[in-house]
């Protein structure tokens, strides 16, 4: 027998609305499905191998989703249309609204992957690819592969060479490769993993990650990352974030009659004392007296 996939997982709320269909390959296991999702609706999945989701309809105002855990509540993000999750990292999802979609898994043995990259683009950058998360909303360089495969997963009709090469295809459109001017950048971020670090962080409105999950998402290890964090930046991880915080502040101070407490209380500072204290080293006035010379300005 060839390669079957490992995966633990549950649902609650989603039903599948058409026969599943899926087809075996070397090293590789290809599931389409159709489902529908009720308001609330959730699940939990943890599989031992890499695996790639594609959503052939835009999900993204409807899931949301976490690898953190399962209550939500910090990390949640939207359901983007292709997303890669190296092995052993957990997901959580919610559905907010009810709606259908259909969606393409593909399991990859690891061994496989790093068979097919490795000749490309060497073993340390395969190496450094598995490990990396990507989640993407604009697919439009991959999906026409993943249409071609779905059709072949439907109603196969060529040698199986074909549809694993669209797999290939989709592997290297999709993973977060990186490129051998990265892997000469040593000491520093790319601007390429500063940008996903962005995007990811602006997601959750409030600039509180952990390093290891800030880590994670450029696909470094923790301790590693803080260094070459600082390097880049001039300040570490936590003290990047906290400057983030007081912009935040700053905006919402200038744009908002929100109370400073108010803001305090959204932006996750321990309370008003905490913001104000923060505010005056990196800002050298408090958010009271900074809110009053934006307001004088505007006069």
């Amino acid at each position: 027998m060839g390669f079957w996939h490992s995966m633990a997982w549950r649902t609650e709320g989603i039903k599948v609305t058409a026969p599943v269909q899926w087809r075996q390959f070397d090293g590789l296991v290809s599931v389409l499905w159709e489902a529908e999702s009720q308001r609330g609706a959730s699940g939990y999945y943890l599989a031992d191998d890499p695996r790639i989701m594609f959503f052939f309809n835009d999900v993204s105002p409807n899931v949301r989703i976490s690898n953190r855990d399962d209550s939500l509540t910090r990390g949640a993000r939207p359901m983007s249309r292709a997303v890669y999750v190296p092995a052993g990292v957990p997901m959580w999802t919610n559905s907010t609204e009810t709606h259908r979609f259909t969606h393409l898994n593909l399991h990859l043995h690891k061994d496989r992957l790093l068979r097919y990259l490795m000749p490309s683009v060497g073993s340390s950058a395969a190496q450094t690819a598995l490990h990396r998360p990507v989640e993407i909303q604009d697919v439009a360089a991959i999906e026409v592969l993943a249409k071609l495969l779905a059709e072949e997963i439907k109603s196969p009709a060529r040698h199986a060479v074909y549809a694993e090469s669209l797999i290939g295809s989709i592997v290297a459109g999709l993973l977060d490769i990186p490129a051998e001017t990265e892997e000469k950048a040593g000491g520093r971020l790319t601007q390429g993993q500063m940008n996903k670090l962005l995007s990811h962080i602006d997601g959750l409105g409030d600039y509180r990650m952990s390093v290891a999950d800030m880590a994670a998402t450029v696909g470094l290890s923790e301790s590693w990352f803080a260094s070459v964090f600082k390097q880049t930046t001039g300040k570490t991880p936590l003290q990047w974030q906290l400057a983030k915080r007081v912009e935040l502040s700053k905006q919402l101070l200038g744009e908002s009659d929100l109370s400073v407490a108010s803001i305090a209380a959204q932006l996750g500072f321990s309370d008003q004392a905490h913001l104000t204290k923060v505010f005056r080293q990196i800002v050298g006035e408090t958010p009271a007296a900074w809110r009053r010379l934006q307001q004088l300005r505007q006069v």
